[in-house]
């Protein structure tokens, strides 16, 4: 299967023939500050508001909107999202996980990497204020299981 037709012209895959299997996909990605930025996070001092609570609900939000902003991207009917801030102080540093699960014809990893770029994206955003130099980084898939190629964990 690829994204071009017999024209060479791009296409999105017809998965209509594919089984509908139990799909779960979990990614990672990694944003990096100062001290005091991380201080400031940690202790809702900012004033955009709560950054952790906004992240989580921006990157289930992006979960969801994955089909509108990546081009060959199937609409999912996602049967669940759930996103996560973890925090690393030895590093100044919070990483953004999140596991998307649905009952598909194709998985479900472009909706994790999504999720996970839009939270980090939201943590920059609310904490540029602070800190310009904040780094985002290490967005990878952990997990996928379901469908034809089977089960993959990093």
């Amino acid at each position: 299967m690829n994204h071009l037709d017999s024209k060479n012209h791009p296409t999105m895959i017809d998965v209509s023939t594919k089984a509908i299997t139990h799909r779960v996909a979990i990614a990672s990605g990694k944003i990096s500050m100062d001290a005091s930025t991380y201080q400031a996070i940690l202790n809702n001092t900012l004033k955009k508001g709560p950054v952790i609570q906004t992240a989580i609900i921006a990157a289930i939000m992006g979960a969801k909107q994955t089909s509108a902003l990546i081009p060959m991207c199937h609409p999912l009917n996602l049967s669940g999202v759930h996103a996560q801030v973890l925090e690393c102080p030895q590093e100044s540093a919070l990483v953004v996980r999140v596991q998307v699960r649905c009952s598909g014809q194709t998985g479900v990893e472009m909706e994790a990497l999504m999720g996970v770029s839009v939270g980090l994206l939201t943590i920059y955003d609310m904490a540029k204020g602070l800190d310009k130099s904040m780094v985002m980084g290490e967005i990878k898939l952990e997990h996928k299981s379901g469908g034809k190629s089977g089960d993959y964990t990093i």
